[in-house]
């Protein structure tokens, strides 16, 4: 039996381990190549049921990338790949917008020119909905866009590139909108490994005075375990609607004042706060919550993994660095 041959773009990325775990530990056979302009940090070698390979691409270089495809032939493509923080798109917007917009549209026209039969997915972001009303909430994937930094804007357009393609191609793409991801092995330029890290530095002090320094913690938003989020794409990929555009979130919103008193509990410490102006975006969405009700009603997803535990195993993984 032939194995199903995966190609993950944004290799070097904390969400690709956790998708390779998923088809891993539910024993899923599967040949996977991973691209990536960064080396890989992964430990591929080990997996039983999974096949893993990388190789280092530019996906603005068409011609590493029709090589790429060319050999490699997927029948699905995760497209994880992209500058994906907010705040540095305020810092580099144009380096931000240009490489998420380009590479995106490199990848689907070589696919599109190679002929290639596959699945893509497409992975968007909540930060597409821009600033919204508590009536608005939560947020179903009909709801008006209107993004409010480089990064949603650049989102926003691969996006729109997705419709075109599959209007005007026939390609089989199908989108997502994926709510804020926490989990394990997540960089430390995201917020909550951020806090993480400082609130475990905090613990093993002896000063009575423990101070994490924040932007604003007033701020809601929808988050989701990574494993979660990796079981909804595999989900999607087997049962997703080509054409069709998915919110991957809980339905829930937590505030991050409400994350640092989660782990501040769970470390058994007190802290106050101290916002650095560095740290708070210009015009940030003050509250993002999704409906999960089309992905729930297509694929049969289910949240499985409380905010709670996540955060746990979040500071389970920064204590053990």
């Amino acid at each position: 039996m032939d194995k199903n041959k995966y190609l993950i773009t944004g290799f070097s990325g904390f969400v690709s381990k956790h998708f390779l775990d998923f088809l891993e530990s539910n024993k899923i056979q599967a040949d996977v190549l991973g691209i990536d302009i960064h080396e890989k940090e992964l430990v591929t070698h080990h997996y039983e049921y999974v096949s893993c390979s990388f190789q280092k691409t530019d996906l603005l270089n068409k011609v590493q990338v029709e090589k790429v495809i060319s050999e490699f032939k997927p029948d699905f493509v995760l497209h994880l790949a992209s500058n994906s923080s907010v705040a540095m798109s305020w810092k580099h917007p144009v380096e931000s917008f240009t490489n998420n917009t380009n590479i995106f549209l490199n990848l689907i026209e070589t696919i599109r020119l190679l002929n290639i039969d596959c699945r893509i997915l497409s992975i968007g972001s909540s930060e597409e909905y821009g600033n919204v009303s508590a009536d608005d909430l939560p947020l179903v994937e009909e709801h008006a866009l209107q993004p409010v930094s480089p990064y949603a804007v650049a989102r926003v357009s691969q996006e729109m590139l997705s419709k075109v393609y599959v209007d005007s191609y026939g390609m089989d793409i199908i989108m997502t909108r994926s709510f804020n991801h926490l989990g394990t092995h997540q960089k430390d330029i995201f917020v909550i490994p951020s806090f993480a890290k400082q609130l475990i530095a905090l613990s093993k002090t002896d000063s009575s005075i423990k101070q994490l320094i924040t932007g604003d913690t007033s701020i809601i938003r929808d988050f989701v375990d990574v494993r979660d989020v990796v079981r909804a794409y595999y989900l999607l990929f087997q049962k997703g609607k080509k054409g069709q555009l998915y919110n991957v979130c809980t339905g829930k919103g937590t505030s991050l004042n409400q994350v640092i008193t989660v782990m501040a509990a769970a470390l058994g410490i007190v802290v106050s706060q101290k916002t650095d102006a560095a740290l708070v975006r210009p015009n940030d969405n003050k509250i993002i919550i999704g409906s999960n009700a089309k992905l729930k009603r297509d694929t049969g997803w289910e949240v499985s993994i409380t905010i709670e535990q996540s955060l746990k195993d979040v500071l389970e993984y920064y204590r053990g660095m």
